[in-house]
């Protein structure tokens, strides 16, 4: 019996490597192992840091080893999706009939049915809360995941998806039913994603179970069931596969999308040095201010050559023609008086237009001497020549006859 149960689990390893990745998917889907006791209780960890986009996280399990006879811890890892669109359904152990029997994990379109065992971040035990997959990108729900935020800008927060998601094991529980085991039945949603065609682990995670399995420090016999190393340090190399039969991947969509959007951006950003343009086209209204001053100019030259003739010609022949009407009697007194107001008229308006229009804005001060220098020389000249005459030759010929 011992030697039958051998043959039909090398019979059963011996498939797993020789069956086309479609059917070894299907194949996961059943008992590959069992075992007489159960595994070792989840031990409790904190996730790394998804450090760059498209991530998957693959929580740490209990494998087992027919060579040593011993589970050993399969440590966590952020693996990089196949395709574009792939989900990580975990594997499990589930109780029947006195054997602990273990399912395998596998890529699929939706997140299949796991035991109902809560792995944390995201995989409660129904379905899967760590995020979602949106044209092409992967979403974060940091309700229970850890990314790093200066790199991955595609994140949300979804708290009621999360408790809709998780199965109350507060034992830790690595396995379904039997006693002590998590008590799950499928749903129709497991049911449906169970019946969907999947893909097999990426090579890479295929070589870090057997990483683990050389691991002596792995083993629950060595470490009490406390493995020493719980996740990977490192994300796993990147592993691209074909998509299930029936599913398009949603990576191609958005690297046309982003290419075509390219070009549409470049035409806004030419439009730009159309303002420097429009700026080099206002200068051209300085011939506003030239015109002026070709105003100011004008009213400078008027006045100066009307102020200066004007004062010349009303001085000069006011007392002439008051002068030579009286009689050869008084010529030694017409040519005093014609010389005082002259002398004193002359020095004193000249000095003053000359100085102030020289300092100051000409147009202002030149009206000034004008009104000045004609109501001076009028009335001074006038009276002052006129009384002084008239009683100086009246009175000398009337006493020369007494």
């Amino acid at each position: 019996m011992q030697q039958f149960r051998s043959a039909r689990l090398l019979l059963l390893a011996l498939l797993a490597f020789v069956v086309p990745a479609t059917m070894h998917a299907q194949f996961s889907l059943g008992i590959s192992i069992n075992v007489g006791f159960a595994p070792p209780v989840l031990p409790v960890y904190v996730q790394p840091m998804c450090p760059q986009p498209n991530l998957m996280w693959t929580p740490g399990y209990w494998a087992y080893s027919q060579d040593n006879g011993d589970y050993f811890w399969v440590p966590g890892a952020w693996v990089p999706a196949p395709y574009g669109g792939a989900l990580w359904t975990p594997p499990y152990w589930g109780w029947s009939s006195g054997q602990y029997g273990f399912h395998g994990g596998y890529w699929g379109a939706q997140v299949g049915y796991y035991g109902g065992v809560n792995y944390g971040y995201g995989f409660g035990g129904i379905g899967f809360a760590g995020g979602e997959w949106r044209g092409g990108n992967f979403a974060y729900n940091t309700a229970v995941t850890t990314v790093n935020v200066t790199i991955i800008h595609t994140t949300y927060v979804n708290q009621t998806i999360v408790q809709a998601g998780v199965v109350a094991n507060p034992n830790h529980v690595a396995y379904n039913g039997g006693p002590g085991g998590v008590q799950h039945a499928p749903t129709p949603t497991e049911q449906a994603a169970a019946k969907q065609p999947h893909t097999a682990p990426t090579s890479f995670q295929t070589q870090h179970v057997a990483a683990a399995k050389v691991d002596k420090t792995a083993y629950a016999k060595a470490n009490g069931g406390h493995p020493a190393t719980l996740v990977a340090a490192k994300p796993l190399a990147v592993a691209k596969q074909a998509p299930p039969a029936g599913m398009k991947p949603q990576t191609a969509a958005p690297a046309k999308a982003e290419a075509a959007s390219a070009p549409k951006s470049e035409p806004k950003a030419t439009a730009k040095p159309e303002a420097p343009v429009a700026a080099k086209a206002e200068p051209k209204a300085e011939p506003k201010p030239e015109a002026k001053p070709v105003a100011k100019a004008a009213p400078k030259a008027t006045p100066t050559p009307e102020a200066r003739p004007v004062a010349k010609t009303e001085t000069k022949p006011a007392p002439k023609p008051e002068a030579r009407p009286v009689a050869k009697a008084a010529p030694a007194a017409a040519p005093k008086p014609a010389a005082k107001p002259v002398a004193k008229a002359e020095p004193k308006p000249a000095p003053k237009p000359a100085a102030k229009p020289v300092a100051k804005a000409e147009p202002r001060e030149a009206p000034k001497p004008e009104v000045r220098t004609v109501a001076k020389a009028e009335p001074k000249a006038a009276p002052r020549a006129e009384p002084k005459a008239a009683p100086r030759e009246e009175p000398k010929p009337e006493e020369k006859p007494k």
